[in-house]
């Protein structure tokens, strides 16, 4: 596979990059040039001096030689005699740079084998050759004769051995085994260097010389090894002391290529220069002349054939292909640089192709791994960019890489530069990217090379954002230890070594310096100076006669010239010159084009041009070309001028930079430009001249180029010395080092001075100022003492620092030397705004100002400084104003600010301009001005100026999309012109809104164009506004909710609004628009029709505003805006009666005091005495049966609290029972770990733990006397309360974290305490309460409603064990949820660092993913500092122990580095290990999720909470925490039994820091949520039949906690009231009324689901579907679910969708991104999701549902970790959905759906397939074969029943068939034994009923009736459906689960086989019936017994009227 690559002088080169394949003989790779060959082609035909300097070189050389031999290196291989040299280890050896074997393949020979055929041995005979002066070409070359005589010839010259020993000698060399490429440089050695030629030839002919056959070489060095060697041998040589004779003076290094300085040295020795040989100087009457003559190439060695790859090429490969080695390759212009970076390029992508071609060389078939990498591409300019990305694209466009610009013209949205792997790009664009600390660090962090084109910019202004760049990718190197190669390429630069220690090269390897003899085309120089003073009239004349007589003679010499000018209006000026002249002289003809045969063409071509001189000058052969002109025209002239139509093209110096166009003759005419920032004129930079002199010369036509540069005199010789010596390039860095400064803190990576001054360090400046210190203002004294300039930095960095605090952009401690980024910093580094422009605008920014101000204020920033007006624009700019500004201009047109405005306003007025200056003026104004417009935006919003902020949002809009705010929306859509006058002039009567309610007709009218009417109408539909309704409820006096609701108003359609539209939404104060809150708010396509909510709060000051303003602004439409007012008339703030216990000074009690032997002794093992809280609680808990509310601090010792409460009860209500209810499984599990392990068994007490996971049977929990259970499993179990006796038992409730009362699960809670209290009102019993909670706000409202009298103790957040300081550190909002993340690590390894360097620290995120990207970054932070292990507290042995039990591998990385993660994702060993190296100190950091703040007790000193918001799939966006579980993490901060306090971090938004501010002060107000969820609780409060009216059910409100705060908080819970009624009769009459109203909605949303019926007078009944949904415990609308979509006869697909469809996953968490998972996932399953559920998302929950339990089904392996969680979640419910479904179908009658349903249980149970077979879920069965067997017919067996009873013998067949190996038999026998064998029978028929009775006939394993299920995750029981239904119809008749007895009841059936019956009762019939009685497994498939025969039932027995006839017997 070849790629041919063009080079910069368009030759073509092949590169065999992957090896050929069809033949599979490796290619050599591209061939080598040895560097001692190059340095012999430089030489040839040089002065004498460089005759002395090879000498010198041959010196060292054999020093060298001497010095390698001393070294006595090892052999290599075992049998070499040679002395090898050992390789060095960093070097990959590739086989096909060992050493060939053929003599022809030796080093010379650089063209590949195949081509070899077309070249014969005598085309490369010269025709005459001369060795020494002897003639040899008499002799047969290659013969013993040749070889005499060129031995003889050698020896003439003296070369030390007679002619004979020569001979031998070469003889003698040649029979060794080296290889060609050691011989050479023996023989080179032995004939001396002169005769290379000679060399080459013997090696050549090795073979023939010989005659002998040569024993091939075995294994030997690599080239690149023997480089390696090399140049290790250098160095040393280097090192060592240099003898007397040698006086070379500047350092070696391996890849510098100059001719020491000879050939163009100039001395200054006397009055005259030593200029180059050749050089001659002129003198004419109008100016003076020095022409260089062109340098000449190297010329070739004798027998060598040309090099197809140009020489360069070949030295870059090993380096720039095999290593990543950062590189400076400094050459000429079109020597073909690219096409090392290209090498660089392939060398990535090399790495990340699969299988790697250099391992697997005869692979065809790539993958290319292309999400692994990107590649950015920094070019100078945008014209050179789009070159590069077009040229790299189609080079890469085979191996599938993507190569995409990015710069100020081409924006690349997220997806598409995700989706690219090169990223060409613009220096400042890039740093733009790189600067934003987030939004694109995935892109940033994914870079492996950055090429950065061009470095001499370094000396240009723009050099420093270079730097800035450089210095940004070295640290981030070595912060992520990520590797980022970089590569520089500049044209030869003098000081080329300090730019590479800039750019970290190392000098040895990667460091290349070409100089102008490699230029592809030598240059011929001409330096022309005019005469005549410089500036005055003459001194201009004679420079435009001598320009047009220097083009006069290259156009008749038949050259193309390109005259560069230095401004735009002169290139049309001086090609009107040049005609001009051309007509006086009667040359007109030279310029002539229309002889050229593209000359017609062009005509048609250029009349599409908007410019008119292009027109004008074209059809005269003349061209011009700047960047002010259009990218069409400048297309054009590039093209014609290509074609060579055009004679003369005038440009300006874009030209040279951007566009590879070359010329054979360039002349610069002038060498004065105007100087924007310097406002003067100012000389042509030395590195343009290059540039533009590297476009003279054109490789396929000419030999030379010409270069011509014409000046005043007095800058003559400043020119000639300057570009033929060149100055050393300097720093431009101190002039830009207050913004990049800024840039960094804002970034995050400079915090403190110190971090600066290391900053600083990577800057050329750095390396330029201890190079040259005297330029930098140092002297020498300074730099003896700190050599370093540490202290010159310092004050820099201080300087600057100083600068940006007086800016307001940051705070500078300068104390404490930090450095911490404000709002308006990191504003101004985002939108790239000078710090100049934010001085301005901090002076002039008012909350009020208009349009008008707002336009100078971006008119006078710091970016328009170097606008300046010129006189020649002065009449057009009038004339702009007066037609196209419609805002005043203050101080007129002639200033900067002045002309900017006007060509602002005149941009989006559309306004027309003629002058081209005013043009490419206007687009650079456009383009800034949108910029810094968004960063006035973003500093109004910061300041939260509402009015502000709505003028500079519109104007931003304004300018980008050309249109005044004051004009009509649509003029944002394409339509005529005269349409949008009609629209503008109709003013409000065309308002969006109006016209929206107006008929297509009617707008026809308004705009007098009928047919127009329909496309506003639809443009209508598609105006992007959006609907706000906002709901407002207070939490206390000073803080309210808000909850905006928004619906889009209008029809997406991706022309207009592509994938998205973005919002800004704030809310602000209608007095005095301060903004209160304000979010960005993104509309995606995909989310369009889903309901959005925003959730925030905001503070209420005294005094209210009558009403807040909700504004929704579009970000990109003008008028796309919305307002809703929000009226504070209704609400009431309720006060906050906060009630706190202080903490009374008692003296503490000892554990005595319990007067109780055995548990003082429990207790005396952990304290002796209670803690101040325990003691004051004391008395209330163990010696009352008052109820308690009891609020403090987590980890304040609640727990033992309670305790005492039990206790209490044990003691005084023996027998009773006691439930402690946690909200969380996790708590659950921790108490009874804890009571278990200290309390229970010392106590002689039983426990039991009720949970989802873990359901005992009745007995068991009948018998506890404590149970620990959640919320929903009590509910459910309560729920029947008067049938379970052990309900009524209990004597107390202790509900542990009762402030949960607010949450999702609050309601239940709310329900249980309710419900308690009723039944001990019923019952005449009492339960005592005891509630638990952190101090809340309205601790009196829950105490009422927990009935707490004297119980109440609230104590403050201050009440702890351990003193807390809570620090609230607030982040600024990033676009983007990681971001915000990601900006938060830093800040957590700081905090760490700070507040608990040695001491445990727990960091809390918000998800799975979060743990590992930030102990990612936690790692990347340490790898910084000096110990990266410092987190590490255990020995080499105990970690690698450890981590060979981790199963996770992101655990296992982040736990070699002593930081652990914990999240509910983790296996449980692995959870486990890491809170036990956490617990016992053995790791520093635990990073988790918030479940470990609350299910396990591990306290740090100090926690982080890194960011408060978490991803809730049901909403698809962020969320807040709920407040407890902040509180919850931070209560872990702080270890009693180490710490005096504990620190807590919290990091959160800006926006939010106000309210974790105020609430973690003053607690959180517990309100209710009981009335969102209502329905379900009182349809359960129904089917129990504790409601049987709707005035009980107002009465069981009553007892609620939403009963109590209605009243309280009236506003919260949406009841209108105004403010005065508050507390009034009027006011209770209202709550009343809501709360009808409430019970009214709950009961008929209840009857609709068919779960009760509510009569016309109030009563209500249960029904059985009510009585199922209260059983399951499942909610009514899943009830409604299946009533509605049932059929009779489903397939199984239509269960298993049924059974996803429940509400109950409603709450399944999708999250981000999973929907292609689950895309892919439903490819590749049976059932298509999209086939079974038309219209649902990919990203439903109820899809991933149904997807996670045909994976189960499958067996399938789960794409990532989090989905094992979640299907073991989704297999939890679906028993429960399958058992109600099963019931729910019989109370319909469909007799097969149940079937159906009850084999959806069986699969789920069992986790195969209906269709798997019936040895499926038999251990060792291989699916797929028993599928096959059940599909053939004659098969046994069919099915389990079968299996169950078949003998061994049959059995043991079958399951060889189905693959069961021998070994494993036994285990499937065991499993078949455990299948139940029934007997069925039917006794006791009667018309009303009949008996049927199950034994089973073989033993029971397992005394709990376990079935067989090793692939359901949790333990169940074996249990049965009786099914019986009608013989005839087919119809249900009855339906009875059955299951065994419980052990000790099964006397009757033995111990082992237990029986029993079910007694089914009939519904009654008038006839005689015949019934089938068939009984179902509900856990095995397709396991059923069918009694024998039909079960005859008899008619009932008739009752005859009262005549008194007998009655009939019983049939």
């Amino acid at each position: 596979m070849h790629v041919t690559i063009r080079n910069g002088d368009g030759a073509d080169i092949d590169f065999p990059v992957m090896r050929r394949l069809n033949n599979h003989r490796p290619l050599k790779k591209i061939a080598y040039v040895s560097h001692y060959h190059n340095q012999e082609i430089t030489i040839a035909g040089m002065s004498s001096s460089a005759e002395t300097a090879a000498s010198q070189w041959l010196e060292q050389l054999s020093a060298m030689r001497a010095a390698i031999a001393e070294l006595k290196l090892p052999q290599t291989n075992g049998d070499s005699t040679h002395d090898g040299y050992k390789p060095s280890a960093d070097i990959d050896v590739d086989d096909d740079d060992l050493s060939p074997t053929s003599p022809l393949d030796d080093i010379w020979d650089l063209i590949s084998e195949d081509d070899e055929e077309e070249y014969s041995e005598e085309s490369l005979e010269p025709e005459r050759s001369d060795v020494g002066g002897v003639d040899v070409t008499s002799a047969d070359v290659g013969s013993q004769e040749w070889l005499r005589k060129s031995c003889e010839g050698v020896a003439m010259k003296g070369g030390g051995l007679d002619a004979q020993s020569l001979q031998e000698h070469i003889l003698a060399v040649l029979a060794s085994d080296s290889s060609d490429d050691e011989l050479q440089m023996t023989l080179a050695d032995v004939v001396g260097f002169g005769e290379l030629d000679l060399v080459s030839a013997i090696i050549l002919h090795r073979k023939q010389l010989l005659k002998a056959p040569v024993k091939p070489p075995s294994g030997l060095l690599s080239k690149a090894e023997r480089h390696a060697q090399l140049r290790q041998a250098d160095l040393e040589h280097k090192t060592a002391a240099l003898s007397s004779a040698q006086n070379r003076s500047t350092e070696q290094y391996p890849h510098v290529y100059r001719a020491h300085e000879a050939g163009n040295s100039l001395s200054a020795a006397g009055k005259k220069y030593l200029l180059p040989v050749g050089s001659e100087r002129l003198e004419r009457e109008m100016y003076e002349e020095y022409s260089i003559p062109a340098t000449k190439v190297g010329v070739l060695g004798r027998h060598q054939k040309l090099v197809e790859v140009s020489e360069m090429d070949g030295l870059f490969y090993p380096v720039a292909y095999q290593t990543s080695e950062n590189m400076l390759i400094c050459a000429p212009t079109g020597a073909g640089k690219t096409d090392a970076a290209m090498l660089a390029v392939l060398s990535i992508v090399a790495k990340n192709i699969h299988p790697n071609p250099a391992e697997n060389p005869d692979v065809t078939d790539f993958t290319v791994n292309t999400g692994d990498f990107k590649i950015v591409y920094v070019a100078p300019m945008k014209a050179l960019a789009a070159e590069i990305t077009d040229k790299l694209g189609k080079r890469l466009a085979w191996l599938g890489i993507q190569v995409r610009e990015l710069t100020g013209d081409m924006q690349l949205t997220k997806s598409e530069i995700m989706a690219t792997q090169i990223i060409v790009t613009t220096p400042e664009k890039w740093d733009v990217v790189t600067r934003k600390s987030t939004g694109d660090t995935e892109l940033v962090q994914k870079v492996r090379l950055l090429i950065i084109d061009e470095v001499h910019m370094l000396h240009d202004a723009r050099g420093a954002v270079l730097e800035s760049l450089v210095a940004r990718t070295e640290r981030q190197v070595e912060s992520t230890q990520s590797l980022i190669r970089i590569v520089g390429l500049s044209a030869t630069l003098p000081n080329y070594v300090d730019v590479a220690d800039f750019l970290k090269v190392n000098r040895m390897a990667g460091m290349f310096y070409f100089d102008q003899s490699f230029r592809p085309v030598p240059l011929e120089q001409h330096f022309i100076g005019v005469k005549g003073k410089p500036g005055s009239k003459a001194s201009r004349e004679h420079l435009d006669n001598t320009a047009f007589e220097k083009v006069k003679d290259m156009l008749e010499l038949g050259h193309q010239v390109m005259v560069f000018v230095h401004s735009r209006k002169d290139t049309v000026n001086t090609a009107r010159k040049m005609l001009e002249m051309a007509q006086e002289q009667g040359l007109g003809d030279l310029f002539d084009p229309t002889g050229h045969e593209g000359y017609t063409n062009a005509l048609r071509e250029v009349k599409s041009s908007k410019g008119r001189e292009i027109r004008e000058l074209v059809a005269k052969g003349v061209g011009t070309h700047h960047a002010g002109m259009p990218r069409s025209d400048r297309n054009m002239i590039e093209r014609l001028f290509g074609e060579g139509v055009l004679k003369v093209l005038c440009c300006t110096a874009t030209l040279a930079w951007g566009v590879n166009l070359p010329a054979a003759a360039v002349v610069i005419k002038g060498t004065q430009l105007y100087s924007a920032e310097a406002g003067k004129f100012v000389d042509l930079g030395i590195l343009d001249v290059l540039q533009i002199f590297g476009r003279a010369g054109r490789p396929q036509f000419q030999d030379t180029g010409i270069g011509m540069i014409v000046t005043t005199q007095d800058k003559l010789q400043n020119y000639l010395t300057a570009v033929t010596q060149q100055q050393p390039i300097e720093s431009q860095f101190s002039k830009k080092m207050v913004d990049n400064l800024n840039a960094e803190i804002a970034l995050g990576t400079v915090t403190s001075v110190p971090e600066a001054i290391t900053w600083l360090g990577y800057s050329y400046l750095f390396v330029r100022m201890r190079r040259n210190p005297i330029a930098y203002g140092i002297d020498w004294s300074e730099i003896q003492n700190d050599p370093n300039l540490v202290q010159r930095r310092r004050e820099l960095i201080v300087r600057a620092a100083r600068v940006l605090q007086q800016s307001q952009m940051i705070i500078f401690n300068e104390t404490t030397e930090e450095l911490r980024a404000k709002d308006v910093g990191r504003i101004a580094s985002q939108f790239y705004v000078l710090q100049t422009s934010i001085e301005i605008f901090n002076a002039m920014m008012r909350p009020r100002a208009t349009e008008a101000d707002v336009l100078k204020m971006i008119s006078m920033s710091g970016e328009f400084d170097n606008i300046q007006s010129r006189e020649s624009e002065e009449k057009e700019l009038m004339r702009l104003k007066e037609e196209a500004a419609p805002c005043d201009i203050d101080g007129g047109i002639g200033t900067q600010q002045g002309k900017t405005n006007v060509l602002l306003q005149s941009y989006i007025s559309h306004a027309n301009l003629e002058d081209f200056t005013l043009v490419s003026d206007t687009a650079y104004v456009a383009q800034n001005a949108a910029r810094i417009c968004r960063a006035l935006f973003m500093i109004a919003l910061n300041r939260r100026w509402g009015y502000q902020c709505l003028v500079l949002l519109s104007m931003c809009k304004s300018i980008e999309k050309r249109v005044w705010a004051y004009e009509h929306p649509f003029r944002q859509f394409d339509l005529p012109q005269a349409v949008l006058r009609n629209l503008d002039e109709k003013g409000s009567t065309a308002s969006i809104d109006s016209l929206r309610d107006m008929e297509p007709a009617e707008i026809g009218s308004l705009v007098h164009n009928q047919r127009m009417g329909t496309t506003i109408a639809k443009l209508l539909d598609n105006f992007p506004t959006l609907t706000v309704e906002a709901e407002i409820a207070p939490l206390n006096r000073d803080v309210l909710r808000v909850k905006l609701f928004i619906t889009p108003d209008f029809r997406w359609n991706d022309r207009h609004h592509g994938k998205s539209e973005s919002y800004w939404i704030w809310v602000e104060n209608s007095e005095t628009s301060e903004i209160y809150h304000h979010e960005f708010f993104i509309l995606s396509r995909k989310k369009m029709y889903d309901a959005h909510e925003l959730n925030f709060t905001i503070p209420l000051q005294d005094p209210l505003p009558s009403q807040i303003y909700v504004r929704a602004v579009s970000d990109r439409w003008l008028g796309a805006e919305g307002v809703t007012p929000v009226s504070f008339q209704h609400l009431i703030r309720p006060d906050t009666e906060s009630v706190y216990t202080d903490l009374l000074n008692l003296q503490p009690l000892p554990v005595k005091a319990l007067k109780n032997p055995l548990l003082e002794e429990i207790y005396g093992q952990r304290f002796q005495f209670f803690n101040p809280m325990q003691t004051q609680l004391f008395h209330c808990m163990y010696h009352t049966n008052a109820n308690v509310l009891l609020g403090s601090p987590t980890g304040s010792g609640k727990t033992i609290a309670a305790e005492l409460a039990m206790w209490w009860a044990f003691r005084e209500k023996p027998g009773s029972k006691v439930v402690y209810i946690a909200p969380m499984k996790a708590l659950v599990r921790e108490r009874v770990q804890d009571w278990s392990k200290r309390l229970t068994r010392q106590m002689g007490l039983k426990l039991v733990e009720l949970t989802g996971d873990n359901t005992p049977d009745t007995r068991t929990t009948r018998d506890a006397d404590i149970i620990v259970t959640t919320p929903e499993k009590w509910d459910g179990i309560s729920r029947s309360w008067q049938t379970r006796s052990y309900v009524q038992q209990v004597s107390l409730v202790i509900i542990d974290e009762i402030h949960l009362l607010g949450g999702d699960r609050g309601p239940i809670l709310e329900i249980i305490v309710s419900r308690m209290n009723y039944i001990a009102s019923q019952t005449k019993g009492s339960v005592r309460l005891v509630g638990m909670s952190t101090a809340c706000a309205n601790a009196m409202d829950l105490g009422n409603w927990l009935g707490v009298k004297e119980g109440l103790f609230n104590f403050r957040h201050s009440v702890r064990p351990v003193p807390l300081e809570i620090y609230i550190d607030g982040f600024p909002q990033q676009r983007g949820f990681c971001p915000l993340m990601q900006s938060m690590n830093r800040p957590t390894f700081l905090a760490i660092k700070s507040h608990s360097p040695d001491k445990p620290v727990i960091v809390f995120v918000a998800s799975r993913r979060q743990t590992r990207l930030t102990a990612r970054d936690l790692i990347n932070l340490c790898g910084m500092e000096d110990n990266p292990r410092r987190f590490v507290r255990m020995s080499e042995e105990d970690l690698a122990l450890n981590l060979s039990r981790v199963k996770d591998e992101a655990l296992r990385e982040s736990l070699s580095f002593g930081i652990g993660l914990h999240h509910a994702g983790l296996v449980e060993s692995d959870r486990q290990l890491a809170e036990e190296l956490f617990a016992n100190n053995k790791i520093q950091v635990l990073v988790a999720t918030s479940t470990l703040a609350w299910g396990v007790n591990l306290p740090a000193h100090l926690v982080v909470v890194k960011g408060t918001q978490f991803f809730d799939a049901k909403i698809e966006g962020y969320k807040d925490m709920d407040l407890t579980d902040v509180l919850q993490m931070l209560g872990r901060a702080g270890r009693p039994q180490f710490d005096t306090s504990g620190i807590a971090r919290i990091f959160t938004q800006e926006s939010k820091k106000a309210f974790y501010k105020h609430f973690l002060h003053t607690g959180f107000p517990v309100e209710s949520s009981l009335h969102l969820v209502l329905d379900n609780h009182l349809g359960a409060e129904v089917s129990a039949e504790t409601i049987g009216t709707k005035q009980d059910a107002l009465d069981y409100l009553t007892w609620t906690f939403f009963f109590r705060r209605l009243h309280k908080n009236p506003s919260f819970y949406g009841l209108e009231i105004s403010a005065e009624e508050n507390n009034t009769v009027v006011a209770q009459q209202a709550a009343n009324e809501y709360m009808i109203e409430m019970v009214d909605k709950s009961l008929a949303e209840l009857a609709e689901s068919k779960c009760l019926t509510v009569h016309s007078n109030g009563d209500v009944d249960p029904t059985p579907l009510g009585k199922i949904m209260s059983y399951y415990y499942l909610s009514h609308k899943t009830i409604r679910m299946l009533t509605r979509h049932v059929k009779p006869d489903p397939e199984f697909a239509d269960v298993l969708a049924w059974m996803c469809l429940a509400t109950e996953y409603d709450e399944l968490p999708v999250r981000h991104n999973e929907d292609l998972i689950n895309a892919e996932l439903s490819k590749n399953l049976p059932l298509q999701a999209e086939r079974v559920f038309d219209g649902l998302p990919m990203w439903d929950p109820h899809v991933k549902a149904f997807l996670l339990v045909q994976a189960y089904l499958e067996g399938a392996e789960l794409p990532i970790s989090d989905y094992v969680g979640d299907r073991n979640s989704v297999l939890d419910q679906a028993i429960r959905i399958c058992q109600a479904g099963v019931d729910v179908l019989a109370e319909m009658g469909f007799a097969e759906a149940v079937k159906r349903m009850v084999g959806l249980l069986q699969c789920v149970k069992c986790g195969r397939w209906e269709g798997d077979g019936p040895l499926a879920i038999l251990p060792g069965v291989v699916v797929e074969k028993e599928r096959e067997r059940n599909l053939q017919h004659q098969t046994t067996p069919k099915n389990m029943v079968e299996a169950t009873t078949m003998s061994r013998e049959e059995m043991t067949g079958v399951l060889r068939q189905v693959g069961v190996p021998n070994a494993e038999q036994a285990k499937a026998f065991k499993a078949l034994s455990q299948l139940p064998q029934l007997r069925v029978g039917v006794a006791d028929v009667g018309a009303l009923g009949l008996t049927v009775h199950l034994a089973r006939l073989n033993a029971v394993q397992d005394k709990d009736y376990r079935i067989f299920a090793p692939r359901y995750p949790k333990p169940q029981t074996e249990g049965y459906f009786v099914l019986v239904t009608d013989a005839a119809k087919g119809e249900i008749v009855a339906l009875k689960r059955v299951s065994w007895p419980s052990v000790d009841k099964n006397r009757g059936g033995g111990a082992g086989r237990p029986s029993t019956k079910a007694v089914i009762k009939l519904p009654r019939s008038e006839v005689e019936r015949r019934l089938r009685v068939v009984v179902l497994s509900d856990s095995y498939i397709g396991m059923e017994w069918e009694v024998d025969g039909e079960v005859e039932v008899p008619a009932p027995p008739k009752v005859v009227d009262d005549v008194g006839k007998p009655e009939k017997g019983v049939k």
